[in-house]
């Protein structure tokens, strides 16, 4: 037992001499010595504007590339399904955080529809992205069909949206299916209110259809989805409940000739099937409408079972 204690003290003064030293060293030294390693802690691009993007970018850079667009107020981790799946399936997976949301900058600023747009094209072409397929769930799904009916020729082969927002959410003249903007203001409410427990109840309810009668919940999922709330900005979240709700994507859909799947689950309380999926499907030119019975607005993580093998036969189709 005396030998092992001493041996403990002798570790323990080994140690605690190396973090002296190491704390010892001047600041420039640490930095050069994290450089010398090759470490790399953050892949950003910054825009025109300043704004720092952050994305992810795995895989063969010489495969095809597949680039995720996440929804409100979420950030690119909310692929971690997807972008493992195609990972394993050889692809090139990409994702960003949206202007505002987890590790980009917290803007306050450019929290809408066509600066969002020019943030993909500017990360596209720094990666110089060609034959892209574009996916985009809820608020995602905006941006891609904002991005995609403006991209440059090359850049992207084909496009999809789960669960997405377009063709225009907010109830109107032009849109008498919609949903009232009382809805959207009690969300920029909730924003303002308590945006700590709104991000809880969102997933906990409606979001996964967790309060569905013999629902499975998860609650690491609710967990990850209000971590991921919680990293993005205030002033950017509520900016973009408009730019999610009250942007009209016709337009965008009708410009759109690239081959399109459009996936949404019949019973999503967030985007309500009837005045999203089959209209969107309408307006694009060369679109596959994919309706999923009783699936949720999130079901890209809570079916990445039945989504993932869906969203691989249609890219390889």
């Amino acid at each position: 037992m005396g030998e092992r204690l001493e041996t403990t003290r002798r570790e323990f003064v080994a140690g605690a001499a190396a973090i002296a030293a190491v704390t010892a060293l001047p600041i420039p030294a640490l930095a050069g010595a994290a450089s010398h390693a090759g470490e790399k802690t953050m892949a950003t691009i910054k825009t025109a504007d300043g704004t720092e993007i952050f994305y992810k970018d795995w895989g063969p850079k010489t495969a095809t590339p597949i680039v995720f667009h996440h929804g409100w107020p979420l950030s690119a981790d909310d692929w971690d399904s997807q972008m493992m799946y195609f990972l394993m399936q050889g692809y090139r997976v990409i994702a960003h955080d949206r202007r505002g949301h987890g590790r980009s900058t917290q803007t306050d600023t450019g929290n809408e529809m066509d600066t969002y747009a020019a943030d993909v094209a500017a990360l596209t072409d720094h990666l110089d992205l060609k034959g892209a397929i574009h996916v985009g769930h809820s608020t995602g799904g905006g941006e891609v069909a904002h991005y995609v009916a403006r991209a440059k020729p090359g850049r992207v082969s084909k496009m999809v949206l789960i669960g997405a927002v377009p063709p225009v959410m907010v109830k109107s003249e032009k849109n008498p299916g919609g949903l009232p903007i009382e809805v959207f203001d009690g969300i920029r409410a909730g924003v303002l209110a308590n945006r700590a427990q709104l991000y809880i109840d969102f997933p906990t309810g409606p979001f996964y259809g967790f309060n569905r009668p013999g629902a499975k919940i998860s609650q690491g999922i609710i967990d990850n989805w209000y971590r991921q709330g919680m990293m993005g900005g205030i002033k950017a979240h509520y900016d973009c409940i408009k730019a999610f709700s009250e942007t009209d994507f016709t337009e965008d859909l009708k410009k759109i000739t690239v081959p399109s799947l459009v996936m949404h689950g019949d019973d999503d309380q967030v985007v309500p099937y009837a005045d999203s999926g089959p209209l969107s499907a309408k307006l694009l030119k060369n679109a596959t409408l994919k309706t999923y019975k009783g699936f949720p607005h999130g079901m890209a993580t809570t079916h990445a079972d039945v989504i993932n093998p869906d969203l691989l036969a249609f890219i390889k189709g």
